[in-house]
């Protein structure tokens, strides 16, 4: 899947605005963020910051990953920076914004990209070699309505994403930390689905997906108790044609392994 390559355009330079104390912003902004309704352990952790859902590990890169972060990183990534990100100036036009945290190699961000080519897609990932792979796809597929932000997404939500903006968010095979000890590492927690809901528009939708339903689970409950969305099925719901499956979850689903999607909206 692919197009001809057009000539590849630098990032237009971006217009980053004061963050406003509104309610929204959280944690570490004031006024304080509402804690009614979250248990001693989240509160805690709301005060401390956060526990991150990745650990950086020296993992293997390759050469022409290397020499794609090198090269290109300039011209696609925004840099981290704790104040409001202007959508319009960071892409280049107007256009509905969806936010895929943790798109690893890139091969669905790729696909959903170039078949969605009215929206802009904004990717967060912390490691090299998934940044690095991303780059490689956007140059050989001509991609222009996709920008990378490497840094860790809760920051990048909680400091970048201005409230009511995003008209999607992608969460596609975040890290089950399997072990229950380890659980307090999942990304989809109550304090940052709080967060979450309150930067997608009315009407906006959240899209997870995991092949472990201990995880899936959680994302049932966690989404439904977000004041905020509402679910646009009973329970669980059918994947979306826009989700194209993975090499890695059609060799899972061959082998009986069950995949989940849960999607759910921001109520008007």
């Amino acid at each position: 899947m692919g197009r001809t390559a057009g000539p590849i355009q630098a990032a237009p330079s971006l217009i980053i605005e004061p963050m406003s104390t509104t309610p929204e912003t959280f944690p570490g902004h004031a006024p304080a963020p509402d804690t009614h309704g979250m248990d001693s352990v989240e509160i805690e952790r709301l005060k401390q910051g956060h526990i991150r859902s990745f650990v950086h590990r020296r993992g293997h890169i390759t050469a022409g990953q290397q020499e794609a972060l090198d090269r290109l990183l300039p011209q696609w990534s925004i840099p981290f920076r704790a104040a409001p990100l202007n959508f319009e100036q960071a892409f280049g036009r107007a256009a509905p914004t969806i936010l895929e945290i943790g798109f690893g190699m890139g091969e669905t961000t790729e696909k959903i990209a170039l078949a969605r080519p009215g929206d802009n897609f904004l990717g967060v990932e912390v490691f090299n070699a998934g940044v690095g792979a991303m780059l490689k796809r956007i140059e050989a597929s001509g991609l222009q309505n996709l920008r990378i932000i490497q840094h860790d997404a809760v920051e990048v939500v909680r400091d970048m994403i201005p409230p009511d903006s995003l008209d999607g968010v992608h969460i596609y095979f975040p890290d089950p930390w399997p072990k229950a000890r380890h659980h307090k590492r999942r990304l989809i927690q109550p304090p940052f689905i709080q967060l979450l809901a309150s930067r997608i528009k009315p009407g906006g939708y959240i899209h997870c997906a995991t092949d472990w339903q201990n995880y899936a689970e959680q994302m049932l409950v966690v989404l439904g108790g977000e004041p905020l969305l509402e679910n646009t099925s009973d329970s669980y719901a059918p994947r979306p044609d826009f989700r194209p499956l993975t090499k890695f979850e059609t060799r899972g689903l061959k082998l009986g392994h069950g995949v989940w999607d849960l999607i759910f909206k921001r109520k008007a």
